[in-house]
């Protein structure tokens, strides 16, 4: 042979595709070069890395945590007191007395039928009334009985009791006045009259009673049954000085309010002591409300005011607002208060915004990003090797294995997948299992619900290799079935599980992504797509916070799309009726 023949032999082309390089390339070369000039397929790939990254390395470097939660400061108005017009009497035991619940009730029956005693556990009281829904609730003690006989008076003391010559004085003057009480040496005496018997008694305190609401000026001030009684009386007598226990009080009396500011006087020095009105005021919180304050309160009541300004204990003037539902008021102010910063608008803080649990959502789509992806693959990886061993098995044993396996296929396909997960989720729910479990949970009834189609399609690619000449081969040489089936038949069909597999893992994502939005799939406070585009439930949100789930949405349906190019790329790739 000449050299020129020898040249003829090689040959120049360069092109991928002619018969030379296409001989010398292995199949999984072959694949890898039909799959690159997909350009779809290649588009598809390039999803998917970007994903991952994304989703993995982002989460990485990101500077937010998963979890974590933003605050803000804001000005909002919130309830600073509540008023109300009381209604309801006010009882004040005496000192080392108890008036029970049960006489509190007969006291009410008392008072309507406009009865001067009661009985409560054979208990009897006397009901003394001072002045206009002002009572007193005492218990007689007898000094001495009377008895008049013919226009005579005889006095028969009581046991233990002092009776004096002044006291029986005192009695006659009263008696022939018609008094029912008198007083000597700073005691009240009662004039008790029961039918035909009289008595000389001293009354014992047990409680007063009134409508009226004693506000202290001071936090630690202590009003005790001797100062309230004194200065209701005074208001009812209109006396503006009187004493008490040692203590002289003057009074300012604000008719048209119904209430009154008594001062504790200290010869040219008067201290204001308390507050007394028919108007409850209670602060919505724990804070002391001064006198100040609820003087400017029942101003703004009375003049029929919606607000009112004062001055803070630093000197700033409030504008508070004052609600009005009946006989109930409501105070409310702008306060500065610490927020979540829920549905904050992107910014260079957070490039994506927050959403309603104040989180960063680009955080959250990066960790959600994590969960969706790695349930398709762990979902995708489990259904694949209960199909191959299942379907391997059908397809090369065929009979009675074949028809017990199809059957239990069959029963499967039967099952109504949403129905179940929607009874999966309510159990799961009532059982209030672990977030983090439910993600297992939910991986293992995807596989569980997944595997019967990847059974069916390697059990027909099995029937149809089980009869080459390889399987017959390897009959010949007495090779174990379970090495015939996933040694020889299984790689086979390799191609089309790769497929297959690329295919569903979007369709997956979608089942996962929809399981979630339902509130069956991933639960808070861990992230995945699907809930995080929960929030399109909220009408309102939707509508005006788009940065919440419009960014799930695209990066849902680009994965999706991104796995299906690539699935749709090994397919014409691993063709082999494809031109070449």
């Amino acid at each position: 042979m000449t050299k020129q023949d020898k040249n003829d032999n090689i040959s120049t082309s360069v092109a991928l595709d002619d018969e030379q390089r296409v001989r010398v390339l292995s199949p999984g070369m072959l694949v890898t070069k039909r799959f690159l000039r997909n350009r779809l397929a290649v588009v598809g790939l390039a999803i998917i890395l970007v994903m991952f990254v994304f989703s993995f390395i982002g989460g990485l470097l990101a500077p937010y945590g998963e979890t974590q939660v933003f605050r803000k400061y804001d000005s909002i108005e919130k309830d600073y007191a509540g008023a109300a017009i009381n209604v309801d009497y006010q009882y004040t035991d005496a000192e080392g007395e108890t008036f029970p619940s049960l006489a509190k009730a007969q006291l009410i029956l008392a008072i309507n039928n406009e009865e001067t005693s009661f009985v409560s556990k054979d208990v009897t009281y006397s009901l003394i009334k001072e002045g206009n829904e002002f009572y007193r609730v005492v218990q007689f003690e007898d000094v001495a009985k009377v008895v008049n006989l013919r226009g005579i008076n005889r006095f028969t003391p009581v046991e233990g009791e002092t009776f004096t010559p002044e006291i029986e004085a005192a009695y006659l003057v009263a008696s022939e006045a018609g008094e029912e009480s008198f007083d000597l040496d700073g005691i009240t005496y009662y004039v008790v009259k029961s039918g035909t018997n009289t008595s000389i008694a001293r009354a014992k305190e047990i409680s007063m009673i009134s409508k009226m609401i004693f506000n202290p000026y001071t936090a630690d001030t202590v009003m005790d049954y001797d100062f309230k009684y004194a200065a209701e009386k005074a208001m009812n007598d209109k006396v503006e000085a009187f004493e008490v226990n040692g203590v002289n009080y003057e009074m300012q009396l604000d008719e048209e309010d119904n209430s009154a500011v008594f001062y504790t006087v200290n010869g040219d020095e008067k201290v204001e002591y308390a507050l007394v009105s028919n108007v409850s005021i209670n602060a919505a919180g724990n804070e002391f409300l001064s006198i100040d304050f609820k003087e400017a309160v029942l101003n703004a009541i009375d003049n029929g005011d919606t607000s009112f300004v004062m001055a803070d204990n630093n000197g700033v003037d409030i504008e508070y607002n004052i609600n009005r539902k009946n006989n109930q008021y409501t105070i409310r102010r702008f306060t500065e208060t610490e927020l979540i910063d829920v549905y904050s608008s992107p910014s260079k803080v957070h490039p994506l915004g927050t959403d309603g649990n104040g989180m960063d959502i680009l955080t959250r789509l990066m960790y959600g990003g994590r969960i969706s992806l790695v349930i398709g693959f762990v979902v995708v990886i489990i259904e694949t090797i209960i199909g191959v061993v299942l379907g391997g098995l059908a397809g090369y044993f065929g009979g009675w294995v074949d028809n017990l396996i199809m059957r239990v296929v069959d029963i499967v396909y039967c099952i109504p997948s949403m129905p179940l997960y929607l009874i999966l989720g309510s159990i799961m729910d009532f059982l209030k299992i672990d977030p983090k479990a439910r993600i297992f949970v939910l991986m293992i009834i995807l596989a569980v619900l997944g595997w019967p189609g990847i059974a069916r399609m390697v059990r027909g690619q099995i029937l149809s290799l089980r009869e080459q000449d390889f399987m017959v081969a390897t009959e010949a040489l007495g090779i174990r079935p379970s090495r015939r089936i996933f040694r020889h038949l299984v790689p086979n069909v390799i191609p089309q599980l790769t497929v297959i597999g690329t295919m569903n893992l979007g369709g997956i994502i979608l089942t996962e992504a929809t399981l979630s939005y339902l509130g069956l799939g991933v639960k808070y406070p861990y992230a995945s797509w699907g809930n995080i585009i929960n929030a399109v439930n909220d009408i309102y949100v939707m509508t005006n916070y788009w940065f919440v789930w419009i960014p799930a949405g695209l990066l849902i349906l680009i994965t999706v799309l991104g796995f299906n190019f690539i699935g749709d790329g090994l397919r014409d790739a691993f063709d082999p009726k494809m031109k070449r």
